[in-house]
């Protein structure tokens, strides 16, 4: 997920995304424990586009309250 397609989401969206993407992340770390991953670089994208979504949220509240 692009930084530009970030900034188009408001706070639902955001946080709906948030929580598919920890499903996700842990669905990763579960199958990766269990057996190897075929692309281990997914765990470290997932992780990253959380803190993505995350900081553009916090922002959106901050730009909502000022």
């Amino acid at each position: 997920m692009k930084q530009s397609e970030i900034s188009k989401l408001n706070l639902k969206d955001l946080d709906a995304k948030i929580i598919e993407l920890k499903k996700k992340l842990f669905d990763l770390k579960m199958s990766s424990y269990v057996s190897e991953l075929e692309n281990p670089v997914l765990i470290r994208n997932t992780r990253r586009i959380i803190a993505r979504l995350k900081t553009a949220k916090t922002k959106l509240n901050k730009d909502l309250i000022s």
